[in-house]
């Protein structure tokens, strides 16, 4: 299932509604169409899509994106258009052509959405002008976006190197006796290092550079806001159960429960947050 978030940005007067999704952006070509004609929206989509050249750059970005796309369909299409009766709406193209660059919704937030590369191509011929303040302000979302990841993903790094700090004290106090060799030690840390790995990514970290090895980094630089939190929490748990006198075997079988309940929490709450964001304010739907 795929993870949306909405959003939407002012350009010259007009919200422009963004959804963001399986790491693409797709913009309302219904929004832009409302700059031009706020009470036919849909027409105007329709008359850029019966255009020749739409139809010869809505295929060639198929053809570059979408294996699945369908090239005979598409030469019909192309061999049509420009004529007095040919007439191309977006479900008709989607429908026939297995397009993914389009796409057509349907409800009180429904309307036609493209990726961002057709949707600045649209906003060209609605309005040059209107392009250029669009990908301004696209730009400047994208922004925002990139520096409130930035500071989230770096606080749970500070959060996790922080309780990873009282995890290591608890290993050195309850695990390490005196007087052992500074190799014995290392190779104690790692162990427990491991069993942090093992509960929440499932693999060591040998296990995980084996299989990335084009990856600069390890596994917590390349882990998920959700899983650095959870990776906060189980050292944070791991370090009590350390204090208890819990054996290895035992605290790894109750990291990785927390750690699979944990997550499943994360992941509703973050699709919750994301349903409730498309929702009219304090509404239900």
């Amino acid at each position: 299932m795929k993870k949306t978030i909405k959003s939407s940005i002012d350009v010259k007067g007009t919200s422009i509604t963004i959804l963001q999704q399986a790491q693409a952006d797709f913009i309302s070509l219904t929004d832009i169409a409302k700059h031009k004609e706020p009470d036919r929206a849909d027409h105007v989509v329709q008359n850029w899509m019966r255009n020749r050249n739409t139809v010869e750059f809505l295929g060639i970005w198929e053809g570059l994106n979408n294996p699945a796309f369908k090239p005979l369909e598409f030469e019909g299409f192309r061999n049509r258009a420009g004529l007095n009766s040919f007439v191309l709406t977006p479900k008709q193209w989607i429908e026939a052509t297995a397009a993914i660059g389009i796409e057509s919704k349907q409800g009180r937030y429904g309307g036609t959405f493209a990726h961002k590369d057709i949707a600045f191509e649209f906003a060209s011929w609605i309005s040059v002008e209107f392009k250029l303040y669009l990908i301004k302000e696209f730009q400047r979302l994208k922004d925002d976006e990139n520096q409130r990841l930035s500071l989230s993903w770096n606080l749970n790094r500070t959060l996790a190197k922080l309780n990873y700090r009282i995890h290591t004290d608890a290993i050195k106090l309850h695990l390490i006796p005196p007087q052992v060799s500074a190799a014995r030690t290392a190779a104690t840390y790692a162990s427990e290092a491991d069993l942090l790995n093992v509960a929440l990514f499932g693999l060591t970290a040998r296990e995980w550079r084996d299989a990335n090895a084009t990856l600069d980094g390890n596994m917590r630089d390349h882990a998920t806001l959700e899983q650095l939190l959870v990776l906060a929490n189980i050292e944070s748990m791991n370090a009590e159960f350390i204090h208890m006198g819990l054996p290895q075997a035992t605290r790894l079988q109750r990291l990785n429960e927390i750690a699979i309940r944990q997550m499943n929490v994360l992941t509703r709450l973050v699709n919750t947050e994301t349903v409730q964001a498309m929702l009219p304010s304090g509404g239900a739907p």
